[in-house]
């Protein structure tokens, strides 16, 4: 009887310190939502648990003292995090894990508009993730999506140095850029906005080619471009600046800052990043005119999240975006005192609220985002002698972007047999657009109202097969009555192997998109832009076959993609010469022309051998041309390709880590063939004419090198290499103040040198 009473005592003991031991709970989310099955414990012991359905976990009766969690879950990246623990606590630790950049399972949003795995996307969706941008020093968002299968970005003006995006060989105009999935970026942003969104602001860019991404919007005919910004997810910061000499003689510096704060529930965070550029201009051919412009950038800017209980969460961001940016000659001077100029001075504000609610089995997203445009530009040549005044040359840019919008998604568990997410959401969009130039008789005044109401079907029939449908229908205030544009797409996967295919509508309204807000110089003058005033819509029906093939295993992966496109546009936008002004300047009218074609077939292939190798290359063979011949330049015969369109383009990167924290990593673009107009006027240029270019492979290398310092978490990266090292790129610019600024092809850049150093922490 003794014993027994002894043996209870003992058990009442022990239970009791159980009971007075430290206990930790939470839930486990990540980008697409809660984790189930993920693993939570403390590294070192036996204390640890799995997370349920719904992404909660706890441990109990853990002794008091201070241990290393850590969590993880197949394709996240391992989460660890020191803490301390009191007997008698009960704390509350929330995780938010990310995915890995290499895992075949990525969770993407841009094709559905809802949170797919990648490889159970209907849409074809590939992803430009922060890693990529890095391997490649790429700056800006401008020179990180070369680096994407069916994408090329051109520079098209010698002097300013604007930037267009063309995605299976149409140009800008017919892409849609979005912000966190928000259509912010308007027509004149898109004009510059290219090279003002600096890397260190971008967590991942998601693409979709081709009208599959037709809910967005009316633009959406060559594809969409989604910028995912950073979120906060823990504790860390980082400094880094980089140096870059031009040819070896002009510097460009670059400085950027960031942090995130993330309190210890994980229900509140903030992230933020800085970024200060000088670039000097560059003259290639020693006229005394800049072929690469002047940038004095300056940009800053937050995103924030607020955790409203357990399944609701506010989010807001804010970016500021200031640019002086300058091309010519006499370039320390005052605009109008130059011989030749561009001046382009912009302010940019862009903000957004999101508020989302996950409940069971539905969820919600309410979301009002803008964009305020302020520019002072500068476009002009100086010829005193025939009266003119300079000062009338100077104009002023107001745009903004007012827009909201919701999305209601529900789960039907059991449809005909499968799961069903049906989606409704509408949208209302307002850009407001005046420019004007006194001496050119120049304004653009333009309002864009459309409001869209979208339906969506992502219907999983069985495991293997996905049939995704949807409708959205605008009222533009520019194209009479109701504008329906409805797509198709569907995926079947059998093994490692997915088949896709895609047809969609769109439509382009007879408004001004950001290359026609584009005055370049030509034959001592300027070229200006013109409407016809019986410009009407443009619509478009696209098709794309696609295979994918993806295999993973402990030591590597790889994967390999065909796809195939077409589209087809009725009453094409095309810009002739129609004669010159009372000043001499030549008029270029957009108007409706004959229908037309873009025809290709892109292929990828992507592999990884342990953490040891990473590659990835892509090219894009296409044909683009017009049913009749469009006469783009008085004199010269009609022709019916589509100009500035190489039929052939691709990219290439290669990353080798030799050691633990370096790498080496190649990188390349191939830019092909193309057709350029180009204007007379300049010494030696005596006729308008066609110029088939050479083709051009550019080459980039960089090695890195990571220290750990002391054992605070602390980083510091040093960085170096070459961009373009074979120097290739255009050798025949026009000369002086009377030379064609749209004569340009090619790499951005000649043979850069760069070196740089980066300092994070990170808890």
């Amino acid at each position: 009887m003794r014993s027994l009473i002894t043996l209870i005592i003992i058990l009442i003991a022990l239970t009791e310190g159980l009971a007075q031991g430290a206990s930790i709970y939470g839930r486990i989310r990540s980008a697409s939502g809660f984790v189930e099955l993920a693993q939570v414990g403390l590294r070192s012991t036996s204390y640890g648990a799995v997370t349920d359905g719904e992404g909660n976990f706890r441990i109990d009766g853990i002794p008091e003292g201070e241990y290393r969690l850590v969590c993880s879950h197949v394709g996240m990246k391992e989460y660890a995090k020191k803490i301390r623990l009191e007997t008698g606590i009960n704390r509350e630790i929330n995780i938010l894990l990310e995915e890995n950049a290499e895992t075949l399972e990525r969770v993407v949003v841009t094709g559905t508009r809802t949170q797919r795995k990648i490889t159970e996307s209907p849409v074809a969706v590939n992803v430009l993730n922060a890693q990529t941008l890095e391997f490649t020093q790429s700056a800006t968002l401008s020179d990180g999506l070369s680096f994407q299968p069916g994408l090329r970005v051109e520079t098209d003006c010698q002097t300013c140095n604007y930037t267009q995006l063309r995605m299976n060989g149409l140009q800008g105009g017919y892409s849609q850029i979005l912000i966190n999935s928000r259509p912010v970026f308007s027509a004149l942003t898109g004009l510059y906005g290219l090279e003002q969104i600096p890397t260190n602001l971008i967590d991942r860019v998601e693409v979709v080619r081709g009208g599959g991404s037709a809910l967005y919007g009316s633009s959406a005919i060559a594809g969409t471009v989604n910028v995912i910004t950073k979120k906060p997810k823990s504790n860390s910061y980082s400094v880094s600046n980089s140096i870059s000499l031009i040819d070896g003689e002009e510097a460009d510096n670059q400085f950027n800052v960031n942090g995130t704060i993330v309190n210890e529930s994980a229900t509140a965070g903030l992230s933020f990043f800085g970024t200060r550029r000088k670039r000097e201009g560059y003259d290639a051919n020693g006229d005394g005119f800049s072929e690469m412009a002047q940038l004095r950038t300056n940009s800053f800017g937050t995103d924030a999240f607020l955790m409203l209980g357990d399944r609701a969460t506010l989010g807001a961001n804010l970016y500021s975006i200031y640019e002086d940016r300058r091309g010519g000659n006499k370039l320390n001077t005052v605009a109008h005192l130059a011989d030749q100029a561009e001046e382009r001075i912009h302010h940019v504000l862009i903000g957004g609220l999101d508020f989302e609610y996950e409940g069971k089995g539905w969820d919600l997203t309410a979301y009002f985002s803008g964009q305020d445009t302020r520019r002072k530009h500068y476009t002009g040549v100086n010829n005193f002698d025939q009266g003119e005044a300079p000062l009338e040359a100077y104009g002023n840019t107001k745009n903004w972007t007012l827009l909201g919008g919701f999305q209601l998604n529900t789960t039907l568990a059991d449809f005909l047999g499968g799961k069903n997410v049906l989606s409704l959401g509408g949208e209302i969009k307002y850009d407001y657009t005046f420019d004007k130039i006194p001496l050119y008789d120049y304004l653009i005044d333009q309002d864009v109202r459309q409001g869209g109401v979208f339906a969506q079907s992502d219907w999983e029939i069985t495991p293997a097969l996905t049939l995704l449908t949807g409708v959205r229908v605008d009222k533009h205030n520019l194209v009479d009555g109701l504008i329906a544009s409805p797509r198709v797409s569907a995926l079947y996967r059998l093994g490692n192997f997915q088949f896709r295919g895609a047809y969609s509508t769109g439509y382009r309204a007879p408004q001004a998109f950001d290359t026609d807000l584009h005055l370049a110089f030509s034959e001592g003058g300027v070229t200006l832009p013109a409407f016809d005033p019986e410009l009407e819509e443009e619509r478009s029906r696209s098709f794309s076959l696609s295979v994918n093939y993806e295999r993973s295993t402990a030591d590597f992966m790889y994967g390999i993609s065909l796809e195939g496109f077409r589209t087809r546009l009725f009453d094409t936008f095309v810009f002739e010469e129609d004669g010159e002004d009372e000043k001499g300047n030549t008029i270029m009218r957009k108007k409706n022309g004959d229908n037309s074609t873009v025809t290709g077939l892109t292929f990828e292939l992507r592999g990884a051998f342990r953490e040891k190798i990473q590659a990835e290359a892509g090219v894009t063979f296409q044909r683009s041309s017009y049913d009749e011949g469009v006469k783009y330049l008085e004199g010269l015969p009609a022709t019916k390709d589509f100009l500035r369109t190489p039929n052939d383009y691709g990219f290439w990167t290669l990353t080798y880590f030799p050691f633990s924290e370096a790498y080496v990593s190649l990188s390349g673009v191939y830019t092909g063939s193309m057709k350029v107009p180009h204007f007379a006027g300049a010494p030696g240029v005596t006729e308008d004419s066609y110029y088939d270019s050479p083709e051009f492979w550019e080459t980039h290398i960089k090695l890195s090198k990571t220290l750990h310092i002391g054992a605070g978490g602390h980083d510091l990266e040093f960085f170096g290499g070459i961009r373009n090292i074979f120097n290739a790129y255009q050798d025949d610019f026009d000369l002086g103040k009377d030379r064609d600024s749209g004569y340009i092809y090619g790499p951005s850049a000649p043979r850069t040198y760069f070196v740089g150093a980066k300092l994070g922490f990170m808890n």
